[in-house]
């Protein structure tokens, strides 16, 4: 085979996904944000950025949206780490509880929330359960926006609805763990804590670091189960942006806040790819 054309073929092979990225994905983007630094007659201006961050709603949404991460994504990360390495020991029936597991997956944002608004709301599931069981005599109004119960519920919806797929990419991890080396620490009298601290953690570190990044981007992005719990009761950048831009048809503060929402999606990121470095990534 010509070497000229072996040398190119990885090229033409990436060049479909490529032209499909650029014309669907990059090129709209540009666009896009764009609009955050231009007049409606297409004047460069800094206007609409210092607008969103004087914003009355602003600094209640990114407030908000930290407290998604914060809360979300410790919880589901130990919740599927766990959920992964019972999977991982073969326990019986643990085959049967992958499918438990992965339910949520097929469930869209909305939905979830529409489910989890089921549960919360004002005659749902809880206060129907509560009353039967005679531990409150009129129903509890959960989703009251003064009390912290909106945010408990988002929070609860999301890691029902999105444990799942940090799951899946710990499970793939795990799986690529040669089992040499957690039997040689066996040998060597390392208990099972030990094993999981210093032998399949710091082997997992890629899956963790996709994971979190994946998941951290998702809660950064929540949108829908906020919007069908708690509607405009509780704000978040991603309502925000969608309310310039559905409500008040201003797609230049709608783009500025996407494009704040990129910024810290890429922040984010970098920080994981960067604190969670597996010793071949420190070496390159």
């Amino acid at each position: 085979m010509n070497p000229k054309r072996m040398k190119l073929e990885p090229y033409l092979l990436l060049l479909p996904s490529t032209i499909y990225l650029v014309l669907f994905f990059a090129w709209p983007m540009i666009q896009a944000f764009s609009l955050a630094f231009q007049t409606d007659d297409g004047q460069l201006t800094l206007s609409h950025i210092q607008r969103m961050l004087n914003d009355a709603a602003f600094s209640e949404a990114i407030l908000t949206t930290i407290k998604f991460i914060i809360l979300i994504i410790p919880i589901q990360f130990i919740l599927a780490l766990v959920m992964a390495l019972l999977m991982m020991e073969h326990l019986r029936g643990s085959n049967f509880l992958v499918y438990i597991y992965a339910i949520p997956l097929a469930v869209s944002d909305l939905a979830a929330g529409i489910i989890w608004f089921s549960i919360f709301t004002e005659r749902g599931y809880l206060n129907s359960f509560l009353s039967a069981l005679g531990l409150i005599d009129k129903p509890f109004i959960f989703l009251n926006y003064t009390t912290p119960w909106p945010i408990v519920a988002v929070v609860l919806a999301e890691v029902w609805r999105a444990t799942s797929i940090v799951f899946v990419i710990l499970v793939a991890g795990l799986q690529s763990i040669p089992r040499d080396y957690t039997e040689a620490a066996e040998v060597f009298g390392a208990n099972y804590l030990a094993r999981i601290r210093h032998v399949i953690l710091p082997m997992l570190k890629p899956s963790i670091q996709v994971a979190l990044i994946l998941r951290t981007l998702l809660a950064v992005q929540v949108f829908a189960v906020v919007l069908a719990l708690a509607g405009r009761g509780v704000k978040v950048l991603a309502a925000e942006a969608y309310r310039w831009h559905g409500e008040y048809r201003n797609p230049h503060m709608a783009a500025a806040y996407a494009m704040f929402i990129l910024a810290i999606s890429l922040i984010t990121a970098l920080f994981y790819l960067r604190a969670l470095r597996s010793t071949e990534q420190s070496v390159l």
